[in-house]
């Protein structure tokens, strides 16, 4: 079914046919639907037709906005979450690639537990993606919820709602989750993981943000350290969930912490910032993207050094006014270890948050580091 079909509103079919001046107000009434739902701004029309094929491996991209897509590895990409500003251009570029287009999708936890509430935000997504070409949405609520209450029960419902609309609506449609690194109720987020997995296309694990609640020492440590994130993967397949329902996130950015005291074996003691209950977490630093991160090593007083207990990297750097800093993040080596997990157990893909953090100039160290983040994203046959 073509987008035209599918935007085009009954009410005009049922106007009576001895009463024009009706149908001539439904037409004006009208007028502006038909005309967002009719006009592509792509070169080709059909490339306005939404993205039927369903990949074996999926490659999800997180695009925060600005013209870097230009430059994205599109031999690989299979869906662009846009989470910036709505750019026709990428969507017609993407579907000539054949790529999906999804919305983001947010709402607030409380204003869920109403079903009316829920089936007027459902419509108005559904508007949107279908007045801006696009493909699906990704539902992306990181809010606290105690374990069955209305929230839980609500949550699961709109996931499942949403994707019963998206998929009546818009052939080929994709409706996915994002869930945290591990089902133990990180950052006080009890979700009904099955019953969510079971209601939409799959999940986006956001395997990163792993030190956001620190029960231990108060150091700083790896964005996502191997073992950890690997767990938290085998958790959820053991409450069920199929692996080609899942896929694995990886951070294209690291944190930079402030050392209150930076040990010769380079443990760095960092600031008590409780979030959600626990007594420190990754507040205590800043999110740096990999760019920064690229450029920033050569300064350093260590250079990059490689944690074998986290598989991971950081180096330590000091700054102006004399405090020492330590930085963790993620490289095509710590990442390759992590694709290795998802062909192994048969995850269903691999994406990224976000695929602006990369240096898309024309520097050719900068060129070689990014083709390189790209490249390790391939699965190896």
């Amino acid at each position: 079914m073509s987008w035209p079909q599918l935007r085009r509103p009954r009410l005009l079919a049922r106007a009576p046919r001895g009463d024009s001046r009706l149908a001539l107000l439904l037409l004006l009434a009208l007028a502006p639907l038909l005309a967002a739902g009719t006009h592509c701004p792509c070169s080709e029309p059909e490339l306005c037709s939404p993205i039927q094929h369903r990949p074996d491996f999926e490659v999800f991209v997180f695009d925060i906005g600005g013209k870097t897509w230009k430059s994205y590895d599109w031999s690989q990409i299979t869906t662009v979450a846009v989470f910036g500003k709505y750019d026709s251009e990428l969507m017609c570029y993407a579907h000539s690639k054949g790529a999906r287009v999804v919305l983001k999708g947010d709402v607030s936890i409380k204003d869920i537990i109403d079903p009316t509430f829920r089936t007027t935000w459902i419509a108005q997504k559904l508007d949107l993606a279908k007045t801006q070409y696009m493909d699906g949405i990704n539902i992306d609520i990181e809010q606290e919820v105690t374990c069955l209450s209305p929230e839980y029960d609500a949550l699961t419902a709109l996931v499942k709602e949403t994707t019963n609309s998206f998929h009546r609506e818009i052939e080929g449609s994709q409706v996915t989750f994002d869930i945290a690194w591990s089902p133990k109720n990180i950052d006080r987020r009890c979700y009904n993981y099955t019953g969510i997995a079971d209601a939409c296309d799959f999940l986006f694990v956001m395997s990163y943000d792993e030190q956001s609640q620190i029960w231990s020492e108060c150091i700083a440590a790896a964005n996502a350290p191997y073992n950890q994130t690997v767990t938290g993967y085998r958790d959820y397949i053991k409450m069920g969930i199929n692996p080609k329902k899942l896929v694995m996130g990886i951070p294209w950015y690291g944190y930079d912490y402030t050392c209150l005291n930076l040990s010769e074996d380079h443990v760095c003691t960092i600031a008590k910032v409780p979030f959600r209950g626990a007594p420190c977490s990754d507040a205590a630093g800043h999110q740096v993207p990999y760019k920064t991160i690229m450029k920033q090593i050569n300064s350093s007083i260590s250079g990059s050094q490689w944690n074998k207990e986290q598989m991971a990297p950081y180096y330590n750097y000091k700054d102006h006014a004399g405090y020492f800093h330590q930085v963790w993040y993620d490289n095509p080596q710590s990442i390759s270890l992590k694709a290795a997990y998802i062909q192994n157990y048969g995850l269903l893909g691999i994406g990224m948050w976000n695929a602006n953090c990369l240096d898309y100039s024309k520097d050719a160290i900068a060129k070689q580091q990014t083709e390189e983040m790209w490249k390790v994203l391939k699965p190896k046959l």
